[in-house]
């Protein structure tokens, strides 16, 4: 059977996104729409709106149009929004890349994307210069003064040039790719149209009923689809206020939220651990928090609880992917109608069936299966990779998640476990087919499988099991890895094993390493 939420349908309008996240802009005025933590630097909804404009006219006067691509390579920052917003201005689109990328991700990402133009912070130079140079970027740009290889990013802006139109038409076009490993495990390229991110904000806000006298924490990575779309589309089209954070600090996270009254936090799971148990919370103010919603990983409801009790506020979880723009089902704000356990109930507009894992036949109410998704917020598909489409989206605008869960009558959807096989590190998604793929080089390993290894800060540690062929400590293999991929990726956790489990067709069981290492772990 096909499982729908509690809440009617909404109509998606057919316009461009800047057009409608920016549409009450001007009506704002002077009122915060983002401020850089660290500095207090503030850009108000009536620059954003001018800044967006002119800075999509100046794009333009420079020939970037439609069909071409813009990379952000850069940390929260207020001038993240107004530029993703300025090149779809400009009918352009954005790729964004992970701050923690390594040069080598960066170029396959820019690769792979065919970006014309590159703007990243001086700290970043070191590893987007080699990259965009290796990829054939024509020009980058860096915040702040000009650097040798690198415009200032003010260069961009129009001093004079005509606005850009951007007509209904471009609700279809592409606004957004960013990278995901989607079910099979090596990064893909995801393509979200405008009326995909259109669409989803109106459909997170029909639950999350976001205010204009919000203020919200922008500590999610703007690179992911979860920031993006929450923390920089949803709130400015509510007119909220948007504390940027460039990196996570837990007293400086703390500080911000106590200094400027954060009534609204969106958060994973490992930050809501530290508010549930960490000491230096109760050096700080939180009383103006209502509520906070954990994402990207699956959050224990004893942890909802504990930090729902410590703060006095609202924890609960939503649930989403990167190829559906993310969100797919969200808690209210309403504490009566919170279910814990549960991701929420199902967004609007969208349809939920329950595939069983043997037969592919509907699952009944509250039975376990795969999840599969059918909305507007679902994506066109993965750049350039057919297999995968064909795959991930079997037809009749049905998308595969990877994830097992059910659906119970109400419409709240629960998820239990994974098909897939990313390993969700402090947020992050690893794939343990590359780290394996690394692995395997080294001289001294046999063989090699990655899993996902349970761990009370990170949610999830990658741990290697390894068959050795020549002599290698632990640390060694460690060591190796962190010097080859960036540091969230790193191997955490070494065992070495005789033998790796495998199927008939050579593939790797990991399942079975996985019920090993949670029966070990309790």
């Amino acid at each position: 059977m096909v499982f729908r939420g509690p809440f009617p349908d909404i109509e998606v309008p057919a316009t461009s996104l800047p057009d409608f996240v920016l549409e009450h802009a001007s009506a704002f005025g002077d009122k915060p729409a983002l401020i850089d933590g660290p500095s207090g630097r503030t850009i108000t909804y009536a620059q954003l709106g001018g800044m967006t404009r002119s800075l999509g006219a100046g794009l333009a006067s420079r020939g970037f149009g439609s069909g071409d691509v813009f990379a952000i390579f850069s940390p929260n920052v207020p001038e993240y929004a107004l530029t993703f917003h300025g090149v779809l201005t400009a009918r352009g689109t954005n790729t964004t890349i992970n701050s923690l990328a390594s040069t080598e991700d960066i170029e396959k990402q820019l690769r792979a994307t065919r970006a014309r133009f590159l703007l990243t912070i001086p700290q970043f130079l070191d590893r987007a210069l080699p990259a965009a140079q290796a990829a054939g970027v024509e020009e980058v740009f860096v915040l702040g003064e000009a650097a040798e290889g690198a415009s200032a990013f003010s260069s961009l802006f129009a001093t004079g040039a005509a606005p850009v139109d951007v007509d209904v038409d471009s609700a279809e076009a592409i606004a957004a790719m960013p990278m995901s490993s989607g079910t099979t495990g090596f990064a893909k390229v995801v393509q979200l149209t405008q009326r995909n991110l259109v669409a989803n904000v109106l459909q997170s806000d029909a639950v999350l009923n976001i205010r204009p006298d919000d203020v919200m924490i922008g500590v999610l990575p703007f690179f992911h689809i979860y920031g993006l779309t929450v923390l920089v589309n949803l709130a400015l089209r509510k007119g909220a206020t948007v504390v940027t954070m460039p990196r996570f600090d837990l007293e400086e996270f703390l500080q911000l939220m106590q200094e400027h009254g954060v009534t609204f936090a969106c958060l994973v799971p490992p930050i809501v651990l530290a508010l549930a148990k960490h000491p230096a919370v109760d050096k700080f103010d939180l009383s103006s928090l209502e509520q906070v919603m954990s994402g990207a990983a699956p959050l224990d409801a004893s942890v909802c609880q504990a930090a729902a009790a410590r703060l006095d506020c609202v924890v609960v979880q939503g649930y989403g992917l990167t190829e559906t723009s993310p969100v797919m089902s969200a808690s209210t704000r309403d504490p009566a109608q919170a279910r814990l356990a549960s991701s929420g109930p199902i967004l609007p507009n969208t349809e939920i069936r329950v595939a069983n894992l043997e037969t592919g036949e509907d699952c009944a109410a509250d039975e376990d299966g795969e999840i599969w998704a059918r909305g507007p917020q679902v994506m066109k598909g993965y750049l350039d990779d057919p297999k995968a489409n064909a795959y991930t989206l079997p037809g009749d605008g049905w998308l595969r998640t990877g994830d097992i869960g059910h659906v119970d009558a109400d419409g709240y959807l629960y998820v239990v476990d994974r098909l897939k096989e990313l390993i969700k590190y402090r947020g992050f998604q690893v794939p343990p087919a590359e780290l394996e793929a690394l692995l395997v080089q080294h001289p001294a390993v046999a063989d090699a499988a990655v899993i996902p290894s349970p761990d009370d800060v990170a949610g999830e540690v990658p741990k290697a099991f390894v068959v050795k062929r020549g002599e290698v400590t632990d640390g060694e293999l460690m060591s190796w890895v962190s010097e080859r991929v960036p540091s969230y990726r790193k191997i955490r956790r070494v065992e070495f094993i005789d033998e790796i489990p495998r199927s008939l067709s050579g593939k790797i069981l990991r399942r079975v390493l996985v019920e090993q290492e949670r029966s070990k772990s309790g």
